[in-house]
């Protein structure tokens, strides 16, 4: 069993399957390989409201965001990660009402300017930089 990486927000994210559905692990697994920041051997375990991955990130990059975009799926409380890799250094920030990809960026690095950073950081999460929602979570780039 992998370590507790994140909490989320389970009423809340992108419907990918229902809850105690049968092929919710197989839905969402196909949900992150659409979008795969650089997993192999990828397996997903679904338990209630808690998503277990596993497999071969090949950085942290591809770890974190794995965990994100397992995450910010409706009827996920939990990922634990513990059989990918490891984490990075980047910070995760929850997107509150009120939030823009810029006043993210603004308090966050310092310059409203680099909210294009953030976008590219969680371009698996966030189709759209400028429809981000209260609840989500996305990772802030070090550097």
């Amino acid at each position: 069993m992998g370590v507790p990486l994140f909490d989320f927000a389970a009423n809340i994210g992108k419907k990918v399957f229902h809850r105690g559905e049968d092929k919710a692990a197989e839905k969402l697994k196909q949900h992150i390989e659409k979008n795969n920041p650089g997993v192999t051997g990828l397996d997903v375990a679904v338990s209630d409201e808690t998503v277990t991955i596993s497999g071969n990130a090949k950085d942290a990059a591809a770890f974190e965001k794995a965990v994100l975009i397992a995450g910010n799926v409706e009827g996920v409380a939990k990922v634990e990660a513990g059989g990918l890799g490891a984490a990075g250094d980047s910070t995760f920030v929850l997107v509150k009402e009120g939030d823009t990809l810029w006043g993210i960026a603004e308090r966050e690095l310092g310059n409203g300017g680099r909210y294009t950073e953030i976008f590219a950081a969680n371009r698996e999460v966030i189709e759209d930089p400028d429809l981000i929602f209260p609840g989500q979570k996305i990772r802030i780039p070090k550097g």
